[in-house]
This record gives structure tokens, C-alpha cells and sequence, in this order.
């Protein structure tokens, strides 16, 4: 599954890991997260992150 990372922090969102403080199970592709979810880290919405490739 492809890693996203944010355009404002960096955070870099890993479907393997999931995000547990937002109640995100391991093993949930980046395209099945909810409308709602932010980054973590910065607050940031879904639209402020691209395809991880390094």
C-alpha cells in the first residue's frame, strides 16, 4: 500500500501503521480513510497530501 505524505508538515501517513490517536486501524489504505480525517501532526485535510515516493 503507498505511503501519503503532507504538503504542510510532512507527515508522512503509513497504511501499514494506521493513526491510532485518530482511531485509525493498521491496514487502512489512504483512500479509505474518513472525509473527516486531519493530519496528526499539522490539522491539515486529506486535499494537502500526495503520494509518497521516497
Amino acid at each position: 500500500m503507498p505511503k501519503y505524505q503532507c504538503d504542510v508538515c510532512g507527515y508522512i501517513y503509513d497504511p501499514e501503521v494506521g493513526d491510532s490517536e485518530g482511531g485509525i486501524e493498521p491496514g487502512t489504505p489512504f483512500d479509505r480513510l474518513p472525509d473527516d480525517w486531519v493530519c496528526p501532526i499539522c490539522g491539515a485535510d486529506k486535499t494537502h497530501f500526495n503520494h509518497f515516493t521516497g
